[in-house]
């Protein structure tokens, strides 16, 4: 099947490694012309390299604090100025720490809005003018499972991951005269370095179960009995980004086994 993304120019955030490299490798592999972003450029870099190598597509690392938004607008600037615009815009970010009302400062609440709310909205400001010009363009954003079914200990990413997809939303509309769609993905479970180093697993570790046995506990209420693998998110973002996907707007899709219980 072809997706249509030869020549294409992708912008994926938090891209050293995790979700956000699954999504630029796979967006590589159909031959887009992919910027990477994180903040850590060592990781940044090789991770370019390695991606290069596998898919023979262009890849130019770009460190950035998505926490500055003098970062960003440097960024997509960046990005314009070495493709000639950008069409895809994959938004990605770490995700807030854990912990519960009484333990959370207003420092923390500030810190989460500006890196999981506020860095989608700047980003796709600075998109917005290169897609125009370019008659279309996808948008899409990497949130949780929580949007759909809060998630217990993770308050922040329940307050601000449902204002993603409430502005994505809205802005499917608004975008759409031009072309441009925007859809959310809402991963489950997946095997990244963030359940690996996550509070379930290492709890249980701590009660003497190895790596292994801990993460096929997380198993047990997953009906597909097993946790995603980073690339079938990565594939399933590329489809979005893809031609095929052109009347593909305002939704929220979940890739998790079937962990979420709600209908909708």
């Amino acid at each position: 099947m072809n997706l249509g993304l030869t020549h294409k120019v992708a912008l994926v955030t938090a891209a050293s490694k995790g979700l956000g490299r699954a999504c630029a490798s796979a967006l590589a592999a159909e031959g887009a012309t992919v910027v990477v972003a994180s903040r850590n450029r060592e990781a940044l870099e090789q991770t370019a390299q390695e991606i290069r190598q596998a898919s023979q597509s262009p890849v130019l690392a770009l460190p950035t604090d998505l926490r500055q938004p003098a970062e960003i607008v440097a960024l997509v600037q960046r990005a314009v100025d070495a493709f000639g615009g950008i069409d895809i815009l994959v938004n990605n970010a770490g995700g807030p720490p854990a912990g519960t009302f009484e333990e959370l400062s207003d420092e923390q609440w500030q810190a989460a809005f500006d890196l999981t709310l506020m860095s989608v909205v700047r980003l796709i400001r600075a998109v917005l003018p290169s897609m125009r010009q370019r008659q279309g363009g996808r948008i899409i954003q990497i949130v949780s499972s929580s949007v759909k079914q809060p998630i217990e200990g993770l308050l922040l990413s329940n307050a601000f991951r449902p204002g993603v997809v409430g502005l994505a939303k809205t802005l499917s509309r608004e975008l759409a005269p031009y072309q441009i769609t925007v859809n959310n993905v809402c991963p489950g479970r997946m095997l990244t370095d963030r359940i690996r180093h996550g509070s379930s697993v290492q709890t249980r570790m701590a009660q003497g179960l190895t790596e292994e046995e801990a993460l096929n506990e997380l198993t047990q209420d997953i009906p597909l009995g097993r946790i995603g693998r980073p690339e079938e998110l990565g594939a399933l973002v590329a489809f979005l980004a893809s031609q095929l996907a052109g009347y593909i707007t305002g939704t929220t899709i979940q890739i998790d086994g079937g962990l979420i219980q709600s209908m909708l």
